[in-house]
């Protein structure tokens, strides 16, 4: 039997289950972050490109809390290495809550940890575990809206937001190097 017009025979194709799919989209993205955490130094994720930028600050009982603002200015003001780190952060303990454990706490309850390095390892730790918890996921799984029901306020499949932690990863990894590039030619 012939291939149909813009299809290969089934001799030809090369199935990957989903969830290694997602996983090789992740390590693709992580590995983009690793380029930029390695020499991640504190003076980087602090400095401030602009007036006006978010960031993250030392509170008087020394915990790190993050700019915002709800309703999100249109644009978001000008963005430093340490606001984007808390916010990835943000987004994982969120969506790790929600898809794998018993919700997430309030946004002002997660912190950044004070420092690049405490900051990397805090990322690399959600990185890990959101990795382990998809490995576990069966194609069912994926299809399901179980896990992520009240998530960013709509309902969506597992494998939809998986593929969106990794585009949302890839996105602030690069908003880190662009910042990390304007700090590398202040000078």
């Amino acid at each position: 039997m012939e291939a149909q017009a813009g299809t290969l025979p089934d001799s030809l194709l090369v199935t990957v289950p989903r969830v290694d799919l997602l996983i090789r989209q992740l390590d693709t993205a992580w590995a983009l972050f690793e380029y930029h955490l390695k020499d991640l130094d504190d003076a980087q994720c602090l400095w401030e490109p602009a007036a006006g930028c978010w960031t993250v600050r030392r509170q008087d009982d020394g915990r790190w809390t993050a700019d915002w603002q709800v309703p999100e200015p249109d644009p978001v003001p000008t963005l430093t290495i340490g606001w984007l780190t808390w916010h990835i952060g943000f987004w994982w303990t969120t969506t790790l809550g929600h898809c794998f454990g018993d919700g997430a706490p309030p946004r002002e309850e997660i912190t950044w940890p004070g420092d690049a390095a405490a900051a990397a390892d805090w990322l690399r730790g959600l990185r890990d575990d959101w990795r382990a918890r998809l490995s576990e996921l069966t194609d069912a799984d994926l299809d399901s809206t179980d896990r992520t029901a009240g998530l960013w306020g709509q309902d969506d499949t597992l494998a939809n937001v998986a593929g969106w932690v990794s585009v949302e990863l890839t996105k602030n990894v690069a908003e880190i190097g662009y910042v990390r590039h304007l700090y590398a030619a202040r000078a």
